[in-house]
């Protein structure tokens, strides 16, 4: 008889190669500066033969990310500094954007801050600070790129929501309040545009590894929350982005107002 069968962690797999599912669109990324989701998404837009435009408020570490992405089509994606709690620079970001190609065709809405404290000792300063980020944020360069996309009368928006809008963990009440915000401004703005051709859809991840979420978050939480996952492991970014390049797709052509999981977390 054979020994019992063991289960250990899934071997992470590869990225899969990119299809063209964004050919000829105009894509713009906020929040992409780093090794995250907000990077990983301008990658896989641009294998996916997406013309791609990124920012960041971080300016040294997006010229930075500019320069690694430009190793998948041999010239550096358009990048724009961006401090999207500021109504001026958004505005200049879209601008800048539509003047550089003309028309923008997706934006992905991946901007966020996120902190621990219990309601207990949070103060006004935290809960608005991510907040202003967070959901204001969101909902600022929403307005902006909608104003653009009525014009072209198509576009998609896809917003960075997370699972902690749906469930409850401790310390987290404002990004959990700001990503529920997320993910509600998601199906209302989805029917106020349903109209002009424009589709707005959200991505809800649980916990995805990159380096920024290994300095703000402890080792000990870190492995107890990929323990929770039926993969045994945290998500890489770039599997969250391949769902984003999905719902920018004209393969989710009839999809918008929907907040997606990708999480493989089990109760």
């Amino acid at each position: 008889m054979s020994g019992p069968v063991t289960r250990g962690v899934p071997s992470v797999p590869e990225p899969p190669a990119g299809h063209g599912l964004l050919a000829g669109k105009t894509v713009l990324v906020t929040a992409a500066a780093g090794t995250g989701i907000g990077s990983a998404t301008a990658r896989r837009c641009l294998q996916e033969g997406a013309r791609v435009a990124i920012s960041d408020r971080h300016e040294r570490r997006l010229a930075e990310t500019a320069e690694a992405l430009a190793e998948v089509t041999g010239e550096k994606p358009f990048a724009i500094p961006c401090d999207v709690t500021i109504e001026d620079q958004v505005q200049r970001m879209i601008a800048a954007t539509v003047e550089t190609f003309g028309r923008l065709d997706v934006l992905v809405n991946n901007a966020g801050l996120g902190g621990s404290a219990s309601v207990l000792e949070m103060t006004d300063e935290q809960w608005l600070r991510v907040l202003d980020v967070t959901l204001n944020g969101t909902f600022r360069c929403t307005r902006a790129a909608l104003k653009q996309m009525a014009e072209q009368r198509s576009g998609v928006i896809v917003n960075n929501a997370s699972v902690i809008g749906w469930r409850a963990q401790k310390e987290q009440a404002h990004y959990a309040a700001a990503k529920a915000g997320v993910m509600a401004l998601t199906r209302c703005s989805a029917l106020d545009v349903a109209h002009l051709g424009i589709r707005v859809n959200a991505v809800s991840p649980s916990i995805a590894a990159h380096e920024f979420l290994a300095r703000t978050t402890t080792e000990e939480l870190l492995d107890e929350l990929a323990s929770r996952e039926a993969f045994g492991r945290a998500a890489e970014p770039w599997e969250v982005a391949s769902v984003i390049a999905f719902l920018a797709s004209d393969y989710a052509n009839y999809m918008t107002g929907e907040v997606v999981s990708v999480s493989s977390q089990h109760p």
